[in-house]
């Protein structure tokens, strides 16, 4: 059967560059890798064909010879080859080409030197509003995994440091022959190590890990807001055999406070008031969020939703000398259980008043009025 055109076979046009070579490659020998089509005879011939067609394609001189030639230029004795051909004979060379392309998939360069870093760990905090304000240092208990003791963390028994790996011979990977082609594997004896436990330490199995509940010192800034992340490094879980341990992060939430609501660096807070005041006027003290009070001024005739603004005494800015604003809201409180004398002062003041005591109302009813007039209309 005669061989299909190489550029018809990487599915490209005959001026196409080195990277459309190669991304053309790529997207057909991951489709058609046998280790993604097993049995597939079809599919592992494609392969075959598209790795012969790149390997001569991604060299300059070979695809000179064939773009003059065509296959001609690589068969045994063919003119482009000044008679000494080309006997299709790549297999290693490929196997280059196919680990820098798909390292991930074939397992990668250098497996024998990677190590299994430790799991980062997460905590949730919850943390009251002062602590949020003011900052606080508290400890922490977090079940982890921790560096053996007893073998230093090596995995060995007494200490004992990992061998090299006799089935990979150290490189972490094994080769296996299909057909034209050498397909690398991550070694199944050392899991990509390069290195193995010949005798493994009895108290943590080889891993060189145990778990074990340890206690952290953790500062809070204060400042800080809802979902606040903090990070400690190298306080996770200990990594398999010495290697690098994990993170730690830790995750703040801030408990509901009884008085105060926090938007961003200002606080809010409603404060009811009682009716004489509202009307009269007066003082009235609210307490702050640092622990102190401040006196707020009630003017006469303050309505309910009236805001009172104290400047630089809401919550800390983190990472700064500033504060933010509180914000205190009025709500006027109607009385109840009222005496028979209350009640008799009341409907006297009620008859007494006229509409300039209560513009709100007066001004509402207006509107009211014009309204239903509209819809007789």
């Amino acid at each position: 059967m005669s061989k299909r055109d190489y550029y018809e076979v990487l599915g490209v046009s005959r001026s196409a560059s080195a990277d459309e070579l190669k991304k053309a490659y790529r997207k057909l020998a991951m489709q058609y890798h046998p280790d993604r089509n097993p049995g597939d005879q079809e599919a592992e011939h494609a392969f075959r064909e598209i790795g012969e067609a790149y390997e001569i394609l991604k060299d300059d001189q070979k695809r000179a010879a064939y773009d003059r030639y065509g296959h001609r230029a690589f068969e045994q004795g063919g003119a482009g080859m000044g008679g000494g051909g080309f006997d299709f004979e790549f297999a290693s060379g490929f196997s280059d080409i196919f680990e820098e392309m798909f390292g991930a998939f074939a397992g990668g360069r250098g497996g024998g030197q990677s190590t299994l870093r430790g799991a980062d760990l997460r905590y949730n905090m919850a943390i009251t509003l002062e602590e949020a304000f003011a900052g606080v240092k508290t400890a922490i208990e977090v079940p982890s995994s921790v560096s053996c003791e007893a073998c230093k963390g090596t995995g060995g028994k007494n200490g004992a440091e990992p061998v090299t790996c006799p089935t990979c011979r150290g490189s972490g990977k094994v080769r296996a022959q299909q057909g034209f082609f050498t397909i690398e594997r991550t070694c199944p004896a050392c899991h990509g190590q390069g290195r193995v436990i010949k005798d493994p330490c009895p108290s943590c199995k080889g891993t060189g890990r145990v778990q074990k509940a340890k206690t952290l010192q953790v500062a809070i800034p204060a400042g800080v807001e809802e979902d606040t992340r903090i990070r400690l490094s190298g306080e996770g879980e200990a990594g398999l055999r010495g290697a690098p341990p994990g993170d730690l992060y830790i995750f703040l939430s801030i408990k509901p406070h009884r008085i105060f609501q926090r938007e961003g660096a200002d606080i809010y807070c409603t404060m009811p008031i009682p009716m004489t005041t509202a009307t009269l006027g007066g003082r009235v003290e609210v307490p702050t969020i640092d622990g102190g009070r401040v006196a707020i001024d009630i003017p006469r005739g303050t309505q309910t939703g009236a805001q009172f603004r104290q400047k630089g005494k809401g919550m800390s800015v983190l990472r700064s000398p500033a504060r933010g604003d509180m914000f205190v809201r009025v709500g006027v409180e109607t009385p109840v259980n009222l005496s028979k004398r209350q009640e008799e002062l009341l409907r006297e003041f009620a008859a007494e008043a006229g509409e300039d005591h209560s513009p709100e109302s007066s001004g509402f009813f207006q509107k009211v009025k014009e309204f239903w007039e509209d819809l007789t209309e």
